[in-house]
């Protein structure tokens, strides 16, 4: 979800989908908070978030590190989206943290720079899938050093439908965690997305597209906008909705 209330923001079709999210992730700020103060950065600390998307969640992190000090804590975002890059800068920009955090086009699977703390939330697909990132993420994070891994499971077994949308590669959460044991990860932190948070999350990611069709009725493009936003909606409540989770875990190891 955002604060903008521009409407101007939803001019775009293109950039409709995330206009009106926070971050790219079924979570609340009272969440976040929780998660990052699990993740304990201390002042100087080197950030890094693969997949970052725009970057909010880093943005806060770095900002509960400190960047006030003889050595501020940084942050690096990664993420192949250059619409997103330049809305993370943007963001850091209005907050006084341009100095402090970098946004980089790179596809995450080829970063070698290593750091203190790591996020990667809901994007293990950028690293070749969870077991991949799992390994990928352990030769990022610095001895001692902590890692936010947020990655889709079930929390009820899945219908023959939601396992045909999500794939194979999504876990029980029981065996999410174990799979997270047998490679060498101590979980420090688990929780998961709530009812609340899947809905805000869901119906953030339509609520531009939304305002664009009550807006442009008349456009060319609303009669595929409105069946794919109905569609995605009736895959939502009839479908995944309470068996599809999000499962956050801080690692160490």
């Amino acid at each position: 979800m955002t604060d903008s209330d521009d409407p101007d923001a939803v001019s775009d079709l293109d950039t409709a989908s995330t206009v009106r999210m926070r971050w790219n992730t079924p979570l609340s700020q009272e969440h976040a908070d929780l998660l990052l103060r699990r993740l304990d950065i201390r002042p100087g600390s080197r950030i890094l978030d693969l997949g970052c998307g725009w970057g909010e969640l880093l943005l806060q992190a770095v900002a509960a590190g400190g960047t006030e000090g003889p050595v501020p804590t940084t942050g690096i975002g990664v993420d192949t989206c250059a619409a997103d890059l330049q809305r993370g800068r943007e963001l850091a920009a209005t907050r006084s943290l341009s100095g402090h955090v970098r946004f980089v086009e790179q596809d995450a699977a080829t970063w070698r720079e290593p750091a203190d703390r790591v996020l990667c939330v809901g994007a293990s697909h950028t690293l070749g899938g969870t077991v991949p990132a799992l390994k990928a993420l352990a030769e990022l994070v610095r001895p001692g050093g902590r890692v936010l891994f947020g990655d889709a499971c079930w929390e009820r077994p899945p219908t023959p439908e939601a396992a045909a949308i999500f794939g194979e590669e999504a876990l029980p959460i029981a065996d999410l965690v174990e799979q997270l044991r047998s490679l060498g990860w101590r979980v420090l932190h688990l929780s998961t997305a709530d009812q609340r948070e899947w809905d805000d999350f869901e119906s953030t990611w339509r609520a531009g597209r939304q305002e664009w069709l009550l807006a442009h009725p008349d456009d060319p493009r609303a009669g595929e906008v409105r069946e794919k936003l109905d569609a995605q909606l009736s895959d939502y409540v009839g479908v995944y909705r309470g068996i599809l989770s999000l499962g956050y875990f801080v690692l160490g190891r």
